[in-house]
């Protein structure tokens, strides 16, 4: 027999965390949770959503990978013809959630989108495998497709075209940055009496306060 869909919880009791153990500064404190969750073997550590809204008003969620975690923000890289990027372009604020099933951890960072310079974009380009390379190339992101078998094709076209040459980053593929004004902390507690702790930046200082779960 089915179980009932709302029948589905979980008791969370692996941690807890209170104000005194707090970073000041979030983008620190993501580093630590971050980092332990890396040691912790966590699946994916660095895969989160990025929730964008469209220019019709629209919000629109997405898994991407974090590539970068620097004090100006949080890093990232895709397709600029894509609907995401489109959706940046048309509205910068964003915001990007982690969870963390095995260490019972979410974060939520919610802030506004800049590209990054070409010199970072294609700097991690070609630290990506050739493969990675060739596909950024030959996906027209979020564009309709017809079928597999064409976009084989193209690999296969762009794998015969740069054979032993250097493949040239796109110009419509490269990085942004996500720099937050706003980060939450969430870690599950029993009985569903979660800690929240919400960061705000408010006239260039972070400001913390706990929240009812």
């Amino acid at each position: 027999m089915k179980k009932n869909i709302a029948d589905i919880r979980t008791d969370y009791t692996k941690n807890s965390i209170s104000e005194i153990g707090l970073n000041s500064d979030p983008v620190q404190q993501f580093k630590i949770w971050f980092n332990q969750a890396l040691d912790s073997k966590v699946i994916e550590a660095s895969a989160m959503v990025l929730s964008t809204v469209s220019s019709e008003g629209f919000p629109s969620g997405r898994v991407l990978l974090l590539k970068g975690v620097e004090d100006s923000g949080f890093t990232f890289f895709t397709n600029y013809n894509s609907a995401k990027a489109k959706d940046m372009e048309a509205n910068s604020n964003a915001s990007m959630t982690f969870f963390w099933s095995e260490l019972e951890q979410q974060v939520r960072i919610a802030g506004v989108i800049e590209k990054l310079d070409s010199v970072i974009s294609d700097s991690y380009f070609y630290s990506r495998p050739r493969a990675s390379q060739i596909s950024a190339v030959a996906s027209n992101q979020s564009d309709k497709l017809e079928n597999r078998d064409d976009l084989i094709q193209e690999v296969n076209r762009l794998e015969k075209l740069y054979e032993n040459k250097k493949v040239p980053r796109p110009e419509n593929w490269g990085g942004y940055v996500l720099k937050p004004v706003k980060v939450e902390f969430w870690q599950g507690r029993t009985s569903r009496l979660h800690d929240r702790f919400l960061y705000e930046l408010i006239d260039g200082t972070w400001q913390i306060s706990r929240l009812a779960p």
